[in-house]
């Protein structure tokens, strides 16, 4: 049986990598709204905990219960762990955690460390602790989630030209939009914050994509 993880030596040390971020949060932090709306950074660090703990059944019964909303069904069960896991806890579970090569049936090989290179900007930017991603690691995700049919990011960006400034990568037909591997990921996933970290002709219709 082959790896069920895609790069899982990459995903083990951005998982240990957030394990030592988090140990200096205060109660306050652990308290502040992420990127990810209705979600705090306890929230978050609870949700990606769940990467290799979530089985397919149990996915779509709670999907069942959000009434079919599958992110819905994600945001429930990451508030409730996080009011069943204290941080350290959480923190301590990363770490456990961080070489497990499992992972939930209905997601890519790559799911696990896009989510990881993603949630971890949603924590730390509002915390104003935002990193440049690695790009042998971002890179490999973004080509991932570009194609992805559940998150769209193709269409998202239609009419544009979406071009990598330290890799080689590029995308799309249109004006251009350029920047660092870390802010495209970012923006293929849906966050306007990583919009923010580029520029172009085409940068106020991309912003526009968000509304």
């Amino acid at each position: 049986m082959g790896t069920q993880v895609g790069m899982l030596d990459d995903v083990a040390a951005e998982r240990l990598r957030l394990a030592d971020d988090l140990e200096s949060l205060t109660p306050g932090q652990w308290a502040t709204p992420s990127l990810c709306a209705g979600w705090t950074v306890h929230d978050v660090v609870a949700h990606l905990t769940l990467s290799t703990r979530q089985s397919v059944p149990w996915t779509l019964w709670r999907t069942v219960r959000a009434r079919g909303d599958l992110e819905r069904a994600f945001a429930d069960m990451a508030r409730e762990r996080a009011r069943e896991f204290p941080p350290a806890d959480l923190i301590a579970q990363l770490r456990e955690m961080a070489h497990v090569d499992r992972r939930l049936a209905l997601a890519g090989e790559l799911d696990p460390l896009n989510d990881l290179l993603v949630h971890s900007q949603d924590l730390a930017i509002p915390l104003g602790r935002a990193r440049e991603l690695p790009v042998e690691r971002a890179l490999p995700c973004l080509r991932h989630i570009w194609v992805a049919p559940f998150v769209g990011a193709a269409k998202r960006f239609a009419g544009l030209r979406l071009i990598a400034t330290d890799a080689e990568w590029a995308e799309g037909e249109g004006p251009e939009v350029r920047g660092p591997v870390g802010a495209l990921l970012l923006a293929a996933n849906g966050r306007a914050a990583g919009v923010e970290g580029l520029h172009g002709e085409g940068l106020d219709e991309a912003r526009r994509r968000f509304g």
